[in-house]
């Protein structure tokens, strides 16, 4: 088995979990293909009773798989269980009998496949840890696909699983840097600015990345994987949507609206451009998509919370929508012909400026501030009486009494500041003091893939450069 890549604190809490003197129930939150089973099993080579729900199986079935995989663990079970409550004191009598004092680990994967009509699974879960489980020195590992139903059903839980969470766990795409060690896991190697162009295809999905094959190139991959004929992401967004969302049109509704803007909407504007209204159900729907790492919040600068922007961020959603959904016909070439269009040029500098949004980490350690609070936003200026507007998509605003105003550009080698474009960013940089009213430092701070060409303009404006490489740190 493939080695974990990154999960760092993820495997931390699990064995913080383990090692800990009372009993736990771990939830493991993330979107579908994102390794939350592999996480587990990766961290634990010891788990004494391991279940996997079946997609669309009645009750019955879904009792039959406990009892095979009771009988897999050593339990001296014969008979299918008549109920959830029966399945679950099956476990608990088989679990009194092992005399080993160490902690029992019961690990269950796709949880929300269980949860049939009328089949009172979680009322037998629930019972289960409050009888027993909580008193007797155990680890419940809870994972799901069903976003929807576990933020709904388990973290969110109004009935048997009501605060019984003692630990969440959100596991996120991976950073370019651990995308980059999964691949030369598997013996690919590629360059930064090759693995940032896969990056703005797939994100850092782990099971995405699993396609890339050893000897081709971002053209090559995306050919075969997007545009194929068999390609894995040619039908994904459809399974995708469905398979993490109960009803997932509303959902889609939001994706498609925040797909037509690309620096954001607020939440008025969504509900004008759906038609959808307002209330507690659109903001569970934002909130699951959000948790899912479909989309992202910035609160602009000086505003209220109710202007604040929801954009998609997860990439392979974005390249879908924008160069996949409508395309008539794929195969050989089609990626090529897509990188030599200035449509692909204009889209990679909204995608990188999404990889930034997702490295601010990183991008504070370049600028060698990892400690000190920073608060990260955007600003938008609305135009008026002859003058045009203005938006900065990012900017960190610092407890030291700096403001990084922060341009974001992707290109093919050194980034260089031309007249108009060091007087454009003059013009910002004032236009931002005046109508902010700060008395902050304003750094303008250049987010480049090669760095900036040296010339006058560069030394009288930029303050600070992050390249390629320090967002792969």
């Amino acid at each position: 088995m493939p080695a974990l890549i990154g999960r760092t604190e993820e495997k931390q809490l699990l064995t913080e979990a383990l090692g800990s003197p009372v009993s736990e129930m771990v939830a493991i939150l993330g979107r579908r293909r994102i390794g939350k089973t592999f996480l587990v099993k990766q961290t634990f080579t010891r788990i004494d009773f391991e279940l996997t729900g079946i997609l669309n199986a009645p009750m019955q079935e879904q009792l039959e798989n406990f009892r095979d995989k009771l009988l897999q663990a050593g339990a001296p079970v014969t008979a299918v269980p008549g109920s959830w409550l029966q399945a679950f004191r099956e476990l608990r009598q088989w679990l009194g009998s092992k005399r080993s004092k160490r902690k029992k680990i019961i690990f269950i994967d796709e949880l929300p496949w269980m949860d049939t009509p009328r089949s009172r699974f979680l009322e037998a879960l629930g019972h289960f840890w409050n009888d027993y489980a909580v008193h007797n020195n155990v680890l419940i590992i809870l994972c799901g696909s069903a976003a929807s139903w576990m933020i709904r059903k388990v973290v969110d839980s109004k009935g048997g699983l009501h605060n019984r969470i003692t630990r969440l766990l959100q596991l996120e795409p991976f950073t370019l840097r651990e995308t980059e060690l999964f691949l030369q896991a598997q013996h690919i190697y590629m360059d930064r600015h090759q693995i940032t162009q896969l990056y703005m295809i797939t994100g850092g999905i782990p099971y995405y990345l699993k396609e890339v094959q050893k000897g081709q190139s971002v053209a090559q991959t995306a050919d075969r994987i997007c545009f194929g004929k068999n390609g894995l992401l040619a039908g994904e967004f459809d399974r995708l949507f469905v398979s993490l969302f109960d009803n997932p049109d509303n959902h889609l509704q939001i994706i498609h609206a925040l797909a037509s803007r690309w620096k954001g909407l607020t939440r008025q504007e969504i509900l004008d451009i759906t038609g959808l209204s307002d209330g507690g159900n659109i903001t569970r729907v934002l909130d699951e998509l959000e948790r899912s790492s479909f989309i992202s919040t910035t609160q602009p600068f000086g505003k209220k919370k109710k202007e604040m922007l929801f954009r998609i961020s997860d990439p392979y959603t974005l390249f879908y929508l924008h160069f996949m959904r409508d395309r008539k016909k794929g195969g050989k070439g089609t990626f090529l012909n897509l990188l030599r269009s200035p449509r692909w040029t204009g889209w990679c500098g909204y995608a990188f400026e999404n990889i930034c949004l997702y490295h601010l980490e990183q991008i504070k350690y370049s600028l060698g501030i990892p400690a000190v609070y920073t608060e990260a936003s955007g600003y938008i200026l609305k135009g008026g009486a002859g003058e045009s507007g203005m938006q900065v998509d990012l900017l960190l605003d610092r407890a030291d009494r700096v403001i990084n105003l922060c341009e974001m550009k992707f290109y093919d080698g050194p980034f260089t500041i031309t007249k108009d474009y060091a007087a454009r960013l003059r013009e910002r940089k004032v236009r931002f003091r005046e109508s902010t009213g700060t008395r902050k430092s304003i750094f303008i701070t250049m987010i480049t893939t090669f760095g900036l060409a040296e010339n006058a303009y560069s030394a009288e404006l930029v303050q600070n450069q992050v390249t390629l490489g320090d967002l792969f740190r």
